[in-house]
């Protein structure tokens, strides 16, 4: 597995350590989280689907594959929570030194 980009890693810790803060702080104040279409911007809705999909339903995330090119890293990842368990992929682009989007597409 490659080495992930400090953002990304960021985002990562902030959600296994459990640190609504930290995650918010990760991302660009413009940041977008898109899960399965669901798009969510901004400190406040990032806080909300952190709320709601991750840190607030014990969600772990266990990166087990990660490929860079240029600003987006894909990520393969194995995803531990009370409302979702399973294999998952997601799109994470970096801005400087934040992430601007966390793109998690739905399953085809």
């Amino acid at each position: 597995m490659s080495v992930l980009p400090a953002p990304v890693r960021a985002v990562v810790d902030a959600i296994n350590n459990g640190d609504t803060e930290a995650f918010v702080a990760a991302f660009t104040p413009d940041g977008v989280i898109d899960d399965w279409g669901r798009v969510l911007r901004g400190a406040e809705g990032i806080a909300s689907w952190a709320a709601t999909d991750a840190i607030g339903q014990d969600a772990t995330i266990t990166v087990t594959s990660a490929v860079t090119s240029g600003h987006v890293t894909e990520i393969q990842f194995d995803w531990r929570s009370n409302r979702f368990n399973g294999q998952s992929h997601a799109f994470l682009t970096v801005a400087g030194d934040k992430v601007s989007e966390f793109r998690i597409p739905s399953p085809q």
